[in-house]
């Protein structure tokens, strides 16, 4: 079994950015650290408000993740403009998204099912690209066969119900949503599909999370970059690292 990745999504020290104007925290710099500390790969949503990354951040961390031999993970509605700078940029890879303008974060995974008029063709596009298509989707049968249907290569498991689960303490519901990813995550790869998780992870959830063997994948960032406000980013980005091994090294078989 190899070893579970960790992506950084760098996006919100953009928003703090954005909060005064001006260049300082630069993004750009927070996706240096995070390699530098061990991240396996960098990941920023471009919003179509821009309400944090820019396109010139996407510009820069192309050509850092290009230098350092990394993958950027490029986020993006199922719009023709968000299709077109991914096919300008050409990241390793485009992590399809919902996105309303009116939420905070991103609320719940793609409706792959209902979409797959919109969704099939972009994919499509990005693939005949070189790009490698993830969907973001709950944890479902449904969504994972849909996902299989209009030709991604990976799928990403929202997690943000169990780990709200967990936060709040209601260990039974956390339970049942653990179960279900892990039988999201099992399909998906009888399917032939690589799978990521990702939403709300912290240093209580990411553990029972990273058991799960069908896993390739961690994207984490809002809760690394408020850590990094106390710890230091290369600090809160080790110790998930050493909290996703020390789990994923329980979770396998040993003779």
């Amino acid at each position: 079994m190899s070893r579970l990745r960790l992506g950084v999504n760098i996006d919100h020290v953009a928003t703090i950015r954005n909060a005064r104007g001006g260049a300082h925290p630069e993004p750009l710099r927070a996706a240096g650290l995070a390699i530098s500390a061990g991240a396996d790969g960098i990941t920023a949503h471009l919003r179509e408000d821009r309400r944090h990354i820019s396109d010139a951040d996407i510009d820069a961390l192309s050509a850092l993740c290009q230098k350092a031999g990394r993958p950027l993970n490029l986020e993006m509605a199922v719009t023709e403009e968000m299709v077109g700078v991914a096919l300008r940029h050409r990241p390793h890879a485009a992590c399809l998204v919902p996105e309303r303008r009116e939420e905070r974060t991103t609320e719940g995974g793609l409706d792959v099912a209902r979409g797959r008029h919109d969704i099939g063709p972009a994919v499509e596009r990005l693939r005949q690209a070189g790009v490698r298509v993830s969907l973001f989707i709950e944890p479902s049968p449904e969504q994972v066969e849909a996902a299989e249907a209009v030709g991604a290569q990976v799928v990403e498991l929202h997690t943000g119900a169990y780990c709200e689960a967990v936060k709040a303490g209601h260990e039974d519901q956390a339970f049942r949503l653990l179960a279900r990813l892990k039988e999201a995550a099992i399909e998906a790869s009888r399917r032939g599909l690589e799978v990521h998780a990702g939403h709300g992870i912290d240093y209580d959830s990411v553990g029972p999370v990273s058991q799960i063997l069908q896993l390739t994948e961690l994207n984490i960032g809002h809760f690394l970059i408020g850590e990094a406000i106390f710890v230091g980013l290369p600090a809160a980005i080790a110790r998930m690292r050493s909290l996703m091994d020390a789990a994923r090294d329980l979770g396998l078989p040993h003779s």
